[in-house]
C-alpha cells in the first residue's frame, strides 16, 4: 500500500513538473508570454483538472460541466497545457506554435478558438467578473428547470485570478454583488505571488484581502504553500460545501517556481526566462535541459484518464435527463428549445403596434412595453439596469427579482455596479439557454466598453439597453448627455447599435436584437416623447431590417435626401413639409442602425441613397464623425459639434441647431 501512495506521488510531481517546463518551453519558443505564473500555479491545475472538475474533452460543451476560468489570462499556457494533456482538440505543436498567426493558442485563452476555453477574458478583472455572470445562469438554469430528484444543473463556476485582478474596479464591483446574491457556486483561487510588472505588490497594493472578501460576504480560506496539493485540494472540497457563500482561496505562491535566478522576480511576470536558465529549471526538476517539450509517456497516460473520467460522468447525466425528459416534458423541449439559440415559433405573436393617435412617446417607454409584451414568451429573456430599472423601463412586470429567496426571478438589480453589470452579462449570454439584457444611460456605456468590446470579439449576444441618448434628456447637463458614445460604439466591430426614430421602430428594434446573432446589440433610446410615425402612411416600421429606408419620399426625384436617427427623424419629416411648401422636394430615410445597413446589397443602398442624387443631409444630436460616409463631399451634416448644456431639452435642440428651421435652412443651401 506504501509503494502505491508512493508511485501515486511520483506521478503526480512529475506530472506537475512536465506542465511547469512545458509552458516555460512554450513562451521561451514564441520569445513572448508570462512564464512565471504557469510555473508557479501547476499544482493547482492539477489538482482541478485530476480530481476536481466535471468536465469531458470529447464533448467540451456538456450541459452540467464546471466552468473554468482563467482570468489571470496571461498565464494561459497553465490552461494550454492542461487542456493538451487531458484530451482536447489541442496537440503539442499547438503548444509549439504558441502565440504565432492563427494558432489556436493565442496570448490570452480566447472563445471559440479552442474547445475549454469558456469565455475571452483579456483585460484584468473581466475573468473575475464573467465568472458571476456564468453563477447566476446557473442559479437560474437551476430553479427553472430542477426538480426534486433531477438536479440537472449543479454545476460550480471556478477561477484563478491575480492580484491585477483584484486591483480592478470591476472585481470589487463583481465580488460585491455575487456575495450580495449569495452565490456559492463561485470557487476563486487567488494567486497571492506578490508580483506585478512593476516589481513586489508591496508597491501598490497592501490591503488586506481575505478581511476584505469577508466584508463582502465571501467564505475566505487560506493556503500557505501553492505545492501542498493535499491543502489545496482540502481547501476547495470545504469551498464545494460552503454552498450559501462565493468562495476564495488564497494561496501563496511563488513565480517561476523551480528558477534559480527568476523565482519571486517581475522579471518572470512578462518575458521568457531565457535559454540558460530554462535549462537550469531542467535540472531543478530532473529533466534533460538539452530537450524541450517533452512529456512523458506516463505524465500524458495519467491525465487522459483523468480526463476520460468526464464521460462517465456526463453518461451518468444523460440517463438523468433522459428521465427527467420523460418526467417533465415540457419544460425539457422550453429546455431544448432555448439551447438552440433559435427563437420559438410565433413568440412574436404579441410584440406590438403602436398608433400615431397615442399621441408621443417616449422610445424607452415604448421599450418597456415590448419587454412586458413578449416576457411570457421567451422565459430565457432575463435582465436588469444598473439601479435604473425606472428610468430605463426595464422592469418585467409580471415576474419577481432575482434574489437569494428567488433564483427563478427574471428581474436583475446589478445595482450602481455598471462594469460588473457588462462583465456578467458576458458570462449569462455564454451560458445556452440564457438571453440577458442590461441597461442603464447611454452616457454610462463608457463604464462597460471592455465587456461590449470582448462580446464583440467573442461573437456573443447579450444586449445592452441604454437610454437617454442624446442632449435630450436634458436638465442634468453636460456630465449626463451623451455626444460622441453613438459614434464610438458604432466603431466597435461585430456590434450591432440600433436608435429607433419612434414605438414602432422600437418594437422592431427589439425583434431584430433577439433573433440577431453573431455579436452584441445596442439598442438606444429616448428619455423624451416622440411621435408616433403613421403605419398606414408611412409603412411598415419592420423595415428597420435593413437598417435604413425611405420613409417618406418626393413625387419625382428628390433635390435632397434628409437622413436621421432616433429623435431627430420626425424633426427632418417636419422639414419635408416645409421644403415642399417652398417647391424643393426631399426625400426622408430613416437610418437606425449603420450596421444592418451595411449588409445590405449594392442595388438597395443605390435605392434609399442613389449616386445622382449628391446633395444630402444628415441630422443626429451625437457626433458627426462617421456621417459624411452616406453625405458625401456635396452633403452636410447638423450634429454636436461639442458638448451640452444643462437646461429643459426643447431650449437645448433649439440652442444647437435641431429645429425645423435649421434643417431647412441648411437644405436649401445645399439645394442651391
Amino acid at each position: 500500500m506504501a509503494a502505491k501512495k508512493s508511485e501515486q506521488k511520483d506521478i503526480e510531481q512529475l506530472a506537475i513538473n512536465t506542465v511547469r517546463i512545458l509552458s516555460a518551453d512554450a513562451v521561451q519558443k514564441a520569445n513572448s508570454g508570462h512564464p512565471g505564473t504557469p510555473m508557479a500555479l501547476a499544482p493547482i491545475g492539477h489538482v482541478l483538472w485530476s480530481s476536481v472538475l466535471n468536465y469531458n474533452p470529447k464533448n467540451p460543451n456538456w450541459a452540467n460541466r464546471d466552468r473554468f476560468i482563467l482570468s489571470a489570462g496571461h498565464a494561459c499556457m497553465f490552461q494550454y497545457s492542461f487542456l493538451y494533456l487531458t484530451g482536447y482538440n489541442l496537440t503539442l505543436d499547438d503548444i509549439k506554435n504558441f502565440r504565432q498567426l492563427h494558432s489556436k493558442t493565442a496570448g490570452h485563452p480566447e472563445y471559440g478558438l479552442l474547445d475549454g476555453i469558456e469565455v475571452t477574458t483579456g483585460p484584468l478583472g473581466q475573468g473575475f467578473a464573467n465568472g458571476v455572470g456564468f453563477a447566476i445562469a446557473q442559479k437560474y438554469l437551476a430553479a427553472r428547470y430542477n426538480r426534486p430528484g433531477f438536479d440537472l444543473f449543479d454545476y460550480k463556476i471556478y477561477a484563478i485570478c491575480s492580484d491585477g485582478d483584484l486591483m480592478e474596479g470591476v472585481a470589487s464591483e463583481a465580488a460585491s454583488l455575487a456575495g450580495h446574491l449569495e452565490l456559492g457556486n463561485i470557487i476563486y483561487l487567488y494567486d497571492d505571488n506578490h508580483i506585478s510588472i512593476e516589481g513586489d505588490t508591496d508597491i501598490t497594493f497592501n490591503e488586506d484581502v481575505a478581511e476584505r472578501f469577508r466584508a463582502y460576504g465571501w467564505h475566505v480560506q487560506i493556503v500557505d504553500d501553492a505545492n501542498d496539493i493535499k491543502a489545496v485540494a482540502n481547501a476547495i472540497q470545504n469551498a464545494k460545501e460552503e454552498i450559501s457563500k462565493p468562495s476564495i482561496i488564497k494561496v501563496r505562491s511563488h513565480i517561476a517556481y523551480g528558477s534559480p535566478n527568476k523565482v519571486d522576480t517581475a522579471g518572470a511576470h512578462g518575458s521568457p526566462l531565457g535559454a540558460d536558465e530554462i535549462k537550469l529549471v531542467k535540472k531543478f526538476f530532473g529533466f534533460d535541459p538539452e530537450q524541450s517539450f517533452v512529456v512523458p509517456s506516463e505524465v500524458l497516460k495519467f491525465y487522459q484518464a483523468s480526463g476520460a473520467k468526464g464521460a462517465v460522468t456526463e453518461k451518468k447525466w444523460d440517463e438523468l435527463y433522459a428521465n427527467y425528459k420523460a418526467a417533465f416534458p415540457e419544460l425539457a423541449a422550453e429546455y431544448e428549445q432555448a439551447v438552440t439559440g433559435d427563437l420559438p415559433k410565433g413568440w412574436d405573436a404579441n410584440l406590438p403596434v403602436f398608433s400615431a393617435t397615442e399621441g408621443k412617446m417616449a422610445t424607452r417607454q415604448a421599450s418597456g412595453k415590448v419587454l412586458n409584451a413578449i416576457a411570457d414568451a421567451l422565459p430565457n429573456l432575463i435582465g436588469g439596469s444598473a439601479d435604473l430599472a425606472p428610468s430605463t423601463d426595464t422592469n418585467l412586470k409580471a415576474y419577481k427579482s432575482f434574489t437569494v429567496e428567488n433564483r427563478d426571478g427574471r428581474n436583475f438589480h446589478f445595482g450602481i455596479r455598471e462594469h460588473a453589470m457588462g462583465s456578467a452579462l458576458n458570462g449569462m449570454a455564454l451560458t445556452k439557454g440564457i438571453i440577458p439584457f442590461g441597461a442603464t444611460f447611454l452616457m454610462f456605456s463608457e463604464y462597460m466598453r471592455p465587456p461590449i468590446r470582448l462580446a464583440a470579439i467573442m461573437k456573443i449576444r447579450p444586449i445592452f439597453v441604454y437610454t437617454h441618448d442624446s442632449i435630450g434628456l436634458g436638465e442634468d447637463g453636460t456630465t449626463h448627455q451623451p455626444i460622441e458614445q453613438l459614434v464610438s460604439l458604432r466603431s466597435i466591430p461585430n456590434t450591432l447599435v440600433i436608435r429607433p426614430a419612434d414605438a414602432n421602430e422600437t418594437a422592431q428594434a427589439w425583434r431584430v436584437a433577439l433573433e440577431h446573432k453573431d455579436g452584441p446589440v445596442v439598442l438606444v433610446f429616448s428619455r423624451q416623447g416622440l411621435p408616433i410615425l403613421d403605419q398606414e402612411k408611412y409603412g411598415k416600421a419592420s423595415k428597420l431590417e435593413k437598417g435604413a429606408y425611405i420613409l417618406s419620399d418626393s413625387k419625382k426625384k428628390p433635390d435632397v435626401i434628409l437622413i436621421a436617427t432616433g429623435s431627430e427623424v420626425s424633426l427632418i419629416m417636419q422639414a419635408q413639409e416645409k421644403l415642399k411648401a417652398d417647391g424643393i422636394d426631399a426625400r426622408v430615410v430613416s437610418m437606425p442602425s449603420w450596421e444592418l445597413f451595411e449588409k445590405q446589397s449594392d442595388s438597395y443602398k443605390e435605392k434609399v441613397f442613389p449616386k445622382s442624387v449628391k446633395k444630402r443631409l444628415a441630422v443626429e444630436a451625437g457626433s458627426p464623425l462617421g456621417w459624411h460616409k452616406y453625405v458625401g463631399d456635396k452633403g452636410d451634416v447638423i450634429a454636436m459639434n461639442g458638448f451640452g448644456e444643462s437646461a429643459p431639452a426643447e431650449q437645448l435642440f433649439v440652442e444647437f441647431g435641431f429645429t425645423v428651421e435649421n434643417v431647412v435652412k441648411k437644405a436649401k443651401a445645399l439645394v442651391k
